[in-house]
């Protein structure tokens, strides 16, 4: 793993979330995508080296809306950068890590995911992020 490529953060709206966290960071919102497969809308700030990820479920029941109802809004992931994400997710399952999908999936802001599961990383999801070349 490279670095931490952005922290995901589950919000009920972006309505109020993106003008928030605007005037939070003092920078705009500089793209906002939808994940179909998901059932998400993103919004993307930069602020520095880093990134912040929002994320906005676009249905009743997706994973997203299931989140923020039982939990609340807040922190939904964190995503780490890697060079080759089918050798990391071979590596990490090799060492007893649950993968949420077993290849890696199309995602936002041009890159391919997968999910660790959040139990066997003491709570937290964890996301594998490869560039998309």
């Amino acid at each position: 793993m490279n670095k931490i490529e952005h922290i995901g953060i589950a919000v009920k709206s972006f309505a109020t979330a993106i003008p928030l966290f605007e005037q939070l960071l003092n920078t705009t919102c500089y793209k906002q995508e939808s994940v179909d497969s998901e059932h998400v809308n993103t919004a993307f700030f930069q602020q520095g080296p880093n990134k912040i990820e929002l994320l906005e479920s676009t249905t009743p029941d997706g994973v997203i809306a299931k989140y923020i109802e039982k939990k609340g809004e807040g922190i939904h992931h964190i995503a780490f950068d890697v060079d080759d994400i089918h050798a990391e997710m071979e590596r990490l399952k090799a060492a007893g890590f649950q993968l949420l999908n077993e290849t890696p999936k199309k995602g936002a802001d041009n890159k391919l995911v997968c999910f660790l599961h959040p139990k066997g990383t003491n709570g937290v999801l964890i996301e594998l992020c490869q560039e998309i070349r």
